[in-house]
C-alpha cells in the first residue's frame, strides 16, 4: 500500500494552551524550587515533589502531550498509554533528581551544568519517547540535524529553568523567568515535531486498538488536569507564604513587648 507525505496542521487553540500550560508550571515550580531547603538547613520533600511535578509533569509533559494532540495529519491518531504514562513519569523523576542536586549543596556553576543537561537529554527522550506513542496508518522519517537541534535547546532550556528556579525572588522576575522557560520548552518541542516527517498510507481509517487513548477534546482534558495540579499546588504555595509572613508579625510583636 503506497504512503504519501502528510501536510501536518496545527489546531491554535491549543497551541496556545501548550504555551500556556508550560508557563503556568515554569512559575509553580520556580515559587516550589525556592523553598526545597529550609531556612534551617533541612529539607522540604513537599516542595521537592511540587517543583517536580510542576516542572516535569505539567511545564514540559502536559505542554508536549497538549502539543501532540495539537498537530493534524488527514488519518486518524491514538496514543500508547505505555509510552504516554512511561514519559510522564521520565519526565517527574529526572526534574525531581536536578531539583535535588542542586538543592542539596551551596548553588554552584559547576553543579548547574551538570544538573542542566542531565535533565535535558532526559526531556529530549522524554519526548521522542511520547512521540513513539503515536498510532497511525503510517510511518516516521526523521530529520536528524532537527532532532540534534532540538536536544541542544532540551539542554539549554533545562539549564536555564534550573538557573532561574535558585535566582528568581521577585513575582514579575518569575512572570519573565516561567514565560521564557516555556517559549524554550515549546520551542523543542516544536522543533523535534519538524524533525518528523509522517507517510500516511491510503487507508484513513481508524487506529484505535487496545492500550491507546483515543478521546475526543483530549488535550483540553490534559490542560485543565494541569490547570487544576497547578492550581492546587500555587495554592498551598500563597498559604505557606501567608503563613510565613503572620509567623514574622507574631515574631516581631513579641520581641517589641
Amino acid at each position: 500500500m503506497s504512503a504519501e507525505l502528510a501536510v501536518p496542521q496545527y489546531e491554535t487553540l491549543l497551541l496556545v494552551l501548550s504555551f500556556v500550560v508550560s508557563a503556568l508550571g515554569a512559575f509553580v515550580a520556580l515559587g516550589a524550587a525556592r523553598h526545597i531547603r529550609t531556612a534551617e538547613g533541612g529539607w522540604s520533600y513537599f516542595n521537592l515533589a511540587s517543583a517536580a511535578i510542576a516542572l516535569g509533569g505539567v511545564g514540559i509533559w502536559c505542554m508536549h502531550f497538549i502539543g501532540m494532540v495539537a498537530f493534524r495529519i488527514p488519518v486518524r491518531q491514538s496514543y500508547g498509554v505505555m509510552e504516554t504514562t512511561i514519559s510522564f513519569v521520565a519526565a517527574v523523576v529526572v526534574a525531581g533528581i536536578a531539583f535535588w542536586y542542586l538543592a542539596a549543596k551551596p548553588f554552584t556553576l559547576q553543579r548547574l551544568f551538570v544538573a542542566g543537561p542531565i535533565a535535558g537529554l532526559a526531556v529530549a527522550v522524554m519526548h521522542y519517547l511520547g512521540m513513539s506513542g503515536i498510532r497511525f496508518p503510517g510511518y516516521i522519517e526523521w530529520d536528524f540535524p532537527l532532532v540534534v537541534a532540538s536536544v541542544v535547546i532540551a539542554v539549554v532550556a533545562a539549564t536555564a529553568a534550573f538557573w532561574l528556579a535558585f535566582h528568581t525572588r521577585q513575582v514579575t522576575h518569575r512572570v519573565l523567568a516561567s514565560g521564557t522557560m516555556a517559549a524554550a520548552v515549546c520551542s523543542m518541542h516544536y522543533t523535534g515535531m519538524a524533525a518528523a516527517s509522517f507517510y500516511c498510507r491510503t487507508d484513513t481509517g481508524s487506529v484505535w486498538t487496545a492500550g491507546t487513548l483515543s478521546l475526543p477534546m483530549l488535550g483540553e482534558i490534559v490542560f485543565v488536569v494541569a490547570l487544576l495540579v497547578s492550581a492546587g499546588l500555587l495554592a498551598d504555595q500563597l498559604m505557606v507564604a501567608q503563613l510565613q509572613r503572620q509567623a514574622a508579625k507574631d515574631a516581631q510583636s513579641t520581641r517589641m513587648t
